[in-house]
């Protein structure tokens, strides 16, 4: 049976050479290759245990990518950190993708997860061809693009819940912290947040886009409430997660606007 997949935007993680972060183009830089991917998520359980990515080559030229597996988990702070793995199949390694066409990498589990998800990254990067003869243009930057999809084994039962564990106002400054106190990966796809004065009249809107919360992770999130702190008396917030909506609220005194 194909991976239960889903598509959720396409931010793939879209890379430089073998920095996780985003990509920047420099002036004069030159992409050495042009190719997507598809789906950009992949989830796999008991009775999905292999999934497949579709990588598809835009370039008139033939491309050579080298494809490899990292755990992924998130630190207090909420970022991602990777260690190399073998604790799935995949498969080819390396692959050369002829000009407009595709190829399939094939995933699988060796072991289903029990009790909490497994999470990983499988990264697929471009090797760079190799230099070409100098064309007078010294500027041009080779850039190799990987992608970084994420993996998900699923628990046999999967128990999606999140809390607000933290709201306080100190020095001007807003701190919110979402807590994944479930078993499986939410997304956080907006946080939304309105300070009303004492009349009950809104005087501060802010919305916060979120990301992947892994399960057990606390992400903190922050904003400056500016020049309006002092004239807020309740903040209510709205945590809009993948499984449920989070609602919270804090009332505001002057003494929390500055230091």
């Amino acid at each position: 049976m194909p991976a239960r997949t889903r598509l959720w935007g396409l931010r793939a993680f879209f890379i430089i050479a073998a920095a996780v972060g985003p990509v920047f183009f420099m002036p004069g830089a030159a992409i050495s290759g042009n190719f997507r991917v598809t789906p950009s998520v992949v989830e796999l359980d008991r009775s999905s245990k292999s999934g497949v990515v579709n990588v598809i080559n835009d370039d008139t030229e033939p491309l050579s990518l080298q494809v490899k597996l990292f755990e992924w988990s998130e630190d207090a702070e909420g970022a991602d950190k990777y260690v190399e793995s073998t604790d799935l199949v995949y498969f080819p390694r390396i692959m050369t993708v002829d000009a407009g066409t595709e190829r399939i990498l094939r995933v699988g589990i060796k072991a289903p997860a029990v009790e909490r998800e497994r999470t990983y990254r499988v990264f697929i990067e471009e090797i760079p061809p190799p230099k070409k003869p100098d064309s007078g243009n010294a500027a041009l930057v080779a850039v190799a693009i990987r992608f970084g999809v994420p993996i998900f084994v699923r628990p046999v039962k999967e128990d999606l819940r999140a809390e607000i564990v933290k709201t306080v106002v100190k020095d001007g400054v807003l701190e919110l912290a979402v807590k994944n106190t479930g078993n499986a990966h939410l997304i956080i796809k907006a946080i939304h947040i309105k300070g009303a004065d004492a009349r009950g009249g809104q005087v501060f809107s802010r919305d916060i886009n979120g990301w992947y919360l892994l399960s057990g992770v606390t992400r903190l999130y922050s904003t400056d409430l500016a020049d309006k702190c002092g004239a807020i008396s309740r903040i209510d917030v709205e945590v809009e997660t993948s499984a449920h909506v989070l609602a919270g609220k804090i009332d505001v005194n002057k003494e929390m606007c500055h230091p």
